[in-house]
């Protein structure tokens, strides 16, 4: 499994990429088993007021948190773009311009 992680603003998201051969999480809304690759992370937005507080770029931002939306795909290639689309997303979503965003990717082996 891969943990594909965005940082910016002073923050970071971390989600998972289970490749082929690996047990990803089976609920409500998964891909199909038969995804070679599925995409897991959390969605989140800006909100006005509630929600969990974050500090980005000095500022305190309220955000409200989705459910996960995993995501399959036939490719690595593809599975990797798509995860970091989704992250660099989530930081639009909350007011850092997209192209701030560093993203990493660390192959996990303990799970």
């Amino acid at each position: 499994m891969l943990q594909v992680r965005g940082r910016a603003g002073g923050t970071e998201l971390t989600g998972t990429l289970y490749e082929r051969g690996e047990r990803a999480p089976s609920f409500r809304g998964a891909p199909d088993e038969d995804a070679a690759y599925v995409w897991v992370c959390d969605e989140f937005y800006e909100v006005d007021s509630g929600g969990t507080t974050q500090l980005v770029d000095g500022r305190e931002v309220n955000l409200a948190f989705e459910s996960p939306m995993p995501r399959g795909f036939d490719t690595r290639e593809q599975a990797l773009e798509g995860a970091k689309e989704h992250v660099r997303t989530q930081f639009a979503r909350i007011g850092v311009d997209p192209e701030d965003v560093d993203l990493e990717v660390e192959k996990n082996d303990t799970a």
